[in-house]
């Protein structure tokens, strides 16, 4: 009897990971996308943050449409952003939604100023796709999206975030307005996914709050707030601009 080779002993799936990083690095982007809070920072999940855990869930039934989870999932990953509201923008590299690759968001956030931050694909395949967050983002989190068959044979499409705030800045926002502000978001995110199946859905949304606590030393993640760097950053562009141009048409 022969010991298995490593080969064969890696899992079916590994392809589908993401490989290990020490630190986000952003590909070429187009220039309208403010690469601010990405590049350079570490990911972090929902044993990170500083609020209380929750696990939450918007679902979709895509009833009456003939359409196999798989080509749900297709589509999706290769419209992600045109699913999202209006005045977020998804800009992902051109090999798109693909392990290991970093997206940058540009998103308009509770706090009145455009929120410069991003994702990393930490798992895809045929029928389910998974992000993470860099340091400053509002959420500490992992958010999976999937498509499944129940037992009706309805292709069923749905969002998963386990996430807590990432600091006790996010914490008072998503306390204020912010966590109905994500709900809304992906509930309008799916709504528009099942039109385009010629759909006008009902989102089913489920909120469990997992641990109620606050992780103290959570505290310190404030450091890296992207909606307090985003601000900063805006104030200041103007006077980076000028000085680009200055720069560029000097005699």
């Amino acid at each position: 009897m022969t010991a298995p080779s490593s080969s064969s002993s890696e899992p079916r799936d590994k392809a589908n990971w993401a490989q290990p990083v020490d630190a986000l690095r952003v590909r070429t982007m187009p220039l309208a996308a403010v690469n601010l809070n990405v590049g350079g920072r570490h990911l972090v999940g929902p044993l990170q943050g500083f609020g209380p855990l929750y696990y939450k869930r918007y679902r979709v039934r895509l009833a009456g449409v003939d359409v196999s989870p798989s080509s749900v999932i297709q589509i999706w990953r290769q419209n992600f952003a045109s699913f999202w509201p209006r005045g977020n923008y998804f800009y992902a590299p051109i090999t798109g939604i693909a392990p290991g690759e970093v997206a940058l968001l540009n998103l308009a956030s509770p706090v009145g100023v455009q929120l410069s931050t991003g994702i990393m694909v930490i798992y895809a395949d045929d029928t389910c796709f998974a992000f993470m967050n860099p340091e400053g983002h509002m959420f500490a989190a992992m958010i999976t999206f999937s498509a499944h068959t129940d037992d009706e044979g309805v292709t069923v499409v749905q969002v998963e975030p386990l996430l807590r705030s990432n600091d006790p800045f996010w914490e008072i926002v998503m306390r204020v307005d912010g966590y109905k502000r994500e709900d809304r978001f992906w509930q309008a995110t799916l709504r528009s996914l099942a039109a385009h199946f010629g759909l006008d859905a009902e989102v089913e949304t489920t909120i469990t709050c997992l641990d109620p606590h606050y992780q103290w030393s959570g505290i310190k993640n404030i450091w890296h707030n992207a909606a307090i760097r985003s601000g900063l950053y805006t104030m200041i562009r103007p006077t980076l601009l000028a000085k680009r141009w200055l720069a560029r048409h000097r005699l």
